[in-house]
């Protein structure tokens, strides 16, 4: 039974780590989950309560982005249709395998998310109409399964593959884009993370009161700043946590 001090560390760990994570549209994990190790719980049991709790900032955030914007459903159904087939795929298979190389090219890959986005000042501040082909939005779609898998068996930075790929293969611009990764990546891509990590490990439900209260207010909080400050700060943070999540992972990994 974790005590009084532990739930509150983890509730500011959480409250923090997901009011940048909805700042910048990813990237919780870089915080919570070493929290979870080092207060003592296996990683598949911190994976499996992690995707808990992220659900919830998820949750947090769409309370704010749903009273100041619209959504195209159908663009958020597609969404949904090619990553959680990834999503599945990825929470079984990571219970099975060493993580660790894979980490290391998520972390690389991750910082290099960032550093694109800084080498393209304009990318993102600004919506792009594009008109798409059937073939590229199959090509986009594959690339949402992809994540999808990388989301359901990593743990760090794929919420911010899904805001660049927005970005940069749908034009949206980067406000838009985290409204869209926060409520489908963060309720539906890891719900379903969540309940296929459930079923194949454990669930620590004493830790989760502490981590879905710091997830909900952190996720509001992060994305009434998003809203109010606009694309330029969101932009900058998406930069920041990219590139500070892919470092974290090299030297989790390594």
């Amino acid at each position: 039974m974790i005590d009084l001090f532990d739930q509150f560390l983890l509730f500011v760990v959480s409250l923090v780590a997901n009011l940048l994570s909805a700042l910048a549209g990813g990237g919780a994990g870089l915080l919570q989950l070493p929290a979870l190790l080092f207060l003592g719980l296996p990683f598949a049991v911190a994976l499996a309560t992690h995707k808990v709790a992220s659900v919830f900032l998820g949750l947090g955030a769409t309370a704010r982005h749903l009273k100041s914007g619209t959504f195209d459903w159908r663009f958020s159904l597609f969404i949904l249709a090619f990553g959680l087939p990834g999503v599945v795929l990825g929470a079984n298979v990571i219970l099975k395998v060493d993580d660790q190389w894979a980490q290391v090219a998520l972390g690389v890959l991750t910082f290099g998310l960032g550093f694109y986005s800084w080498r393209q000042p304009d990318l993102g501040l600004k919506a792009v109409i594009q008109q798409r082909s059937r073939q590229d939005w199959l090509v986009g779609g594959l690339v949402l399964f992809f994540i999808g898998a990388l989301n359901g068996s990593l743990t760090s930075g794929t919420g911010l593959f899904v805001t660049l790929w927005l970005v940069r293969w749908f034009g949206l611009d980067y406000q838009t884009a985290v409204a869209y990764t926060l409520i489908l990546v963060g309720i539906f891509w890891n719900g379903t993370g969540a309940v296929t990590l459930g079923l194949l490990a454990q669930i620590q439900w004493d830790w989760l009161p502490a981590l879905i209260l710091g997830s909900l207010i952190g996720g509001y909080l992060g994305a009434h700043l998003s809203i109010i400050k606009g694309n330029q700060l969101v932009k900058k943070s998406f930069e920041w946590m990219t590139m500070l999540v892919g470092i974290a992972l090299v030297i989790k990994a390594v």
